[in-house]
């Protein structure tokens, strides 16, 4: 296993693959060494799908989702979701939930997001409750429940990991979750952004989203991962997360990005803000800056493969596995 990594994961589904092409990818991935998969939800496949799938595929794998948005589903249907998926994997499956951002859950599911941290607070403390069993008829601050029993209570009760970009986030991931989910941060942030959960308690898990691109062609890599730097990274809740994390360097680009000049934005993205994001190289220098955010405090590096100058996921997949 790489450096003293215990956990190691992967991000599913991978892209030119449609769902039920993956069993053998899956099974792969138990031979390859790697210990979890992490799925998300954006505008793919659910969150849930690709996990059930893998529960009767690769039983040997953890199941992780990072992450599942806090207003997109209705409490009960969340309870029913994760504890179904709980059920079917005992013990493996891990519930990652966020406020997620206001592209998503705005602007693509036509939801107001307004109040994200109780809104995701109160989602936690609710599935906490769901996931007793008992029946409950209760006001959290975002919603009321009137009369809800979870129908099918799992044999173990899945852990549940809070997604935080700043220290309101982060502290409630570590206060009232069993960890924190992580993404869009080098290695030399994570030390800031661990020890804002850990102050709020011991034995805390921390996962991060990792973005990796095993190729030695340098220009063409920084080239595309520009794009994608300037997609996420102005959408509002990362920017602040950025300008939290004091990258300066990425202001240039958000000016450049509010007069609505994309081209300029791109340009405007230093070298060393993209090779800090985003891992490039060799395996052997992948997995080796892999290393570098488990020794700053990350308990679960989840690999993202970037297809940048050609790369492809699965050979990435074989490429990036543990040593």
């Amino acid at each position: 296993m790489t450096s003293s990594i215990s956990r190691y994961g992967m991000s599913v589904p991978f892209a030119g693959l449609h769902l039920h092409q993956h069993r053998e990818a899956m099974r792969e991935l138990v031979d390859l060494g790697y210990t979890d998969i992490w799925s998300s939800e954006a505008d793919g496949s659910d969150g849930f799908t690709p996990l059930a799938l893998a529960a009767a595929w690769a039983p040997e794998l953890r199941l992780g989702v990072a992450i599942i948005p806090a207003f997109t589903r209705g409490p009960a249907l969340m309870a029913q979701s994760a504890a179904a998926l709980a059920d079917a994997a005992p013990g493996r499956f891990v519930m990652g939930i966020g406020s997620s951002s206001n592209v998503i859950v705005e602007r693509w599911n036509g939801i107001p997001f307004t109040e994200p941290y109780k809104q995701t607070r109160d989602m936690v403390r609710f599935l906490r409750d769901a996931f007793t069993g008992e029946k409950i008829t209760k006001q959290y601050d975002s919603f009321a429940i009137d009369g809800f029993r979870l129908g099918v209570r799992p044999e173990q009760t899945p852990p549940i990991l809070v997604a935080g970009l700043r220290e309101g986030m982060l502290k409630l991931a570590g206060r009232e979750g069993d960890g924190a989910i992580i993404n869009w941060l080098s290695a030399s942030d994570v030390a800031q952004v661990a020890s804002i959960v850990h102050a709020q308690g011991e034995g805390k898990e921390i996962v991060a989203r990792i973005f990796v691109c095993p190729s030695t062609d340098t220009d063409k890599v920084r080239e595309q991962a520009r794009f994608a730097i300037t997609t996420y990274l102005n959408v509002p809740v990362y920017a602040a997360f950025h300008q939290w994390l004091g990258r300066d360097q990425l202001q240039p680009m958000w000016d450049a990005w509010a007069a609505g000049d994309r081209k300029a934005a791109l340009a405007a993205i230093p070298d060393s803000v993209v090779d800090e994001l985003i891992i490039h190289g060799s395996p052997e220098a992948c997995r080796e800056h892999i290393g570098r955010y488990v020794e700053a405090g990350v308990t679960t590096p989840a690999l993202s493969v970037m297809g940048f100058a050609g790369v492809e996921p699965l050979e990435a997949m074989r490429q990036l596995a543990p040593r």
